[in-house]
């Protein structure tokens, strides 16, 4: 049987134009990070199943790539399978993670004690959720994300959101026009308990709110009406919706109609991040609040935010404050924020354009040899290219082809722009 030599469905190899790109573009969001003062670190792609599995990560825990046990292990849940003494779940103990952040706050609890307080984490790695494949979205994506762990104040997601629009500025995701949409998830469920609808219910109504930016706020009615929530309780709802306006002041309008010290600081907190950062020296910084904004993730408890742009159809990255995660693993909270870019759908936004212009201008040098060189001469060579690239050039030695025009024209393609031909007789240069 011939090897298939796609690659899994949802997965991609990645050519080397593209992979030149991303590179650069990971580079320059390290760096950009790195001047905020965040640390980068490295946590393993394969978790434990029970903390994949702890009600944290929403839906995506649906989407979880699990790992089955090894040899004897296994083994000895098959049989107990087939004798009815054991369970499916029972076939696995690991999988692959579906975000950075879970991760992070495992790796927190482990080793808090030789951390610097309060601690910025840098994370760019891979994830995996068996998801449907589409434009932008697959089952294996690079995230890159910045967290805060041990600041319980706004200044965490005023400095996540300078830094992370300054790396999508630098990256040249400018042009697009992006915004973030900013909420509190205090409001949430605040709106649920001022409407009147169970407060047992919550994430199922806030599921339901969650689809407002893709069935509108009729459809968003229906559903709720169609779950049989009353029409008293949804009218309510959807008033307060309707109410909001946006900046500092709106948001605490809209806290003021909800009139709960829960709601009250909810709307403080955020008015005071929208003050401090938007278009802050200059720059163009566009925060919305919309108090639909719901997040999938069970673990966030605050400030929730997405990174929007009107020409594609879904968020390319978000975040928000997750205090309870780093408890789950070691029984007393720490205050934690996040902030994660969607590397593959700005990639791929990016790519659809003139993506030349995102790598750095630097020289590229081939050197073509003419075959037979002998070895002296070729050392020779090999020692002044290495004093070249000590130099910080790019120099590609390469054998010269018997069309040397065809041959620059793929090296061009490559971004070669210098070419040097190296005879064996000096004279025929």
């Amino acid at each position: 049987m011939a090897f298939n030599k796609k690659p899994v469905t949802g997965m991609r190899d990645i050519l080397p134009a593209e992979m030149e790109v991303r590179a650069a573009l990971q580079q320059t969001i390290r760096e950009t990070y790195r001047r905020y003062g965040f640390t980068e670190i490295e946590t393993p792609v394969v978790e434990h199943i029970g903390n994949l599995t702890s009600k944290q990560g929403g839906e995506n825990e649906k989407l979880i790539f699990k790992v089955l046990k090894r040899g004897e292990k296994l083994q000895k849940e098959i049989e107990a399978l087939k004798s009815g003494d054991a369970e499916m779940d029972t076939l696995t103990e690991e999988g692959l993670r579906y975000d950075l952040t879970l991760p992070l706050s495992r790796y927190y609890a482990a080793n808090a004690s030789t951390l610097p307080q309060p601690f910025k984490a840098l994370q760019i790695g891979p994830v995996f959720r068996a998801d449907r494949p589409q434009k932008g979205r697959f089952r294996q994506f690079v995230q890159c994300d910045i967290d805060i762990l041990g600041d319980a104040t706004n200044l965490a997601e005023k400095e996540l959101i300078l830094a992370t629009t300054e790396a999508l500025d630098r990256i040249g995701f400018g042009e697009y026009h992006y915004y973030i949409v900013i909420n509190d998830r205090r409001f949430l469920f605040e709106m649920i308990r001022f409407a009147g609808l169970p407060e047992e219910d919550a994430e199922e109504i806030l599921i339901t709110l969650d689809k407002a930016d893709k069935i509108g706020a009729d459809g968003v009615d229906a559903e709720l009406k169609t779950a049989g929530y009353a029409d008293e309780a949804i009218a309510k709802l959807r008033g307060i919706l309707d109410s909001f306006t946006d900046g500092p002041e709106g948001v605490r309008a809209f806290a003021g109609k909800i009139g709960t010290e829960e709601a009250l600081a909810a709307g403080e907190n955020l008015a005071d991040i929208i003050e401090s950062v938007s278009n802050l020296g200059g720059r163009e910084i566009t925060l919305r609040f919309d108090p639909t904004l719901v997040r999938g993730m069970g673990y966030y408890t605050g400030t929730i935010f997405e990174i929007r742009i009107d020409a594609f159809g879904s968020s390319v990255g978000g975040g928000g404050r997750y205090d309870k995660m780093v408890g789950k693993f070691t029984g007393q909270n720490v205050p934690a924020v996040g902030f994660s870019i969607g590397f593959e759908r700005i990639m791929t936004i990016l790519m659809e354009g003139d993506y030349r212009k995102l790598l750095k201008d630097s020289e590229k040098s081939a050197w073509l040899i003419e075959k037979g060189m002998p070895a002296e001469r070729l050392r020779e060579i090999f020692e002044e290219a290495g004093r070249e690239r000590a130099a910080g050039h790019q120099v590609l030695t390469v054998w010269m082809a018997k069309n040397k025009k065809f041959q620059k024209e793929n090296l061009g393609t490559q971004g070669y722009t210098s070419f040097r031909d190296i005879y064996k007789e000096e004279l025929k240069n």
